[in-house]
């Protein structure tokens, strides 16, 4: 949350020529609603259900960079199609940047807490062993530009031999 993850997946997009989708925007497409609107009336699980879903769909086109919410690494099934169809990078920022990034935005339906840092942290614990676990190139974005990120993610598929996956 916060990493950058859609601003960061078309700027890697464009430089890679290949076009950018990103899960979130296409559930939303889909369904004509909000995630936060989708998270009222069918709760998280009910949003998880349709995210698996539509990353099953993305992740099966060739030639695409797809950003996913963040915590669209929870489902076991998701993480496999991932890991199976391209390559997966982990943007990582500190639990400070992600908070500072989102303590403002009001379309995170998790963070819609009395304490969204505590949120944050409990989020992280449970996840990031999930993006280690999945993630082919973990890139640091905390107080870092998004060209500079995305430079670093060309020059890494580059050297990794990734480029076309």
């Amino acid at each position: 949350m916060g990493v950058g993850k859609s601003t960061i997946g078309r700027m890697l997009a464009a430089a890679l020529h290949k076009p950018f989708l990103d899960s979130d925007r296409e559930i939303e497409a889909v369904t004509g609603a909000d995630i936060p609107w989708i998270f009222d009336v069918e709760g998280e699980a009910g949003f998880r259900v349709r995210e698996e879903r539509m990353i099953d769909t993305l992740s099966a086109q060739d030639g695409i960079v797809m950003a996913t919410g963040g915590g669209a690494i929870l489902s076991a099934v998701t993480r496999q199609h991932l890991k199976q169809r391209g390559t997966v990078v982990y943007l990582k920022a500190s639990i400070a940047q992600q908070f500072e990034r989102t303590s403002k935005d009001r379309n995170r339906p998790l963070l819609q807490t009395a304490d969204p840092l505590a949120r944050i942290k409990e989020l992280m614990a449970i996840r990031e062993p999930l993006y280690l676990e999945t993630a082919d190139l973990i890139i640091e974005t905390s107080r870092r530009g998004p060209r500079t990120v995305v430079n670093e993610i060309v020059n890494r598929l580059k050297t990794d031999g990734n480029e076309t996956r």
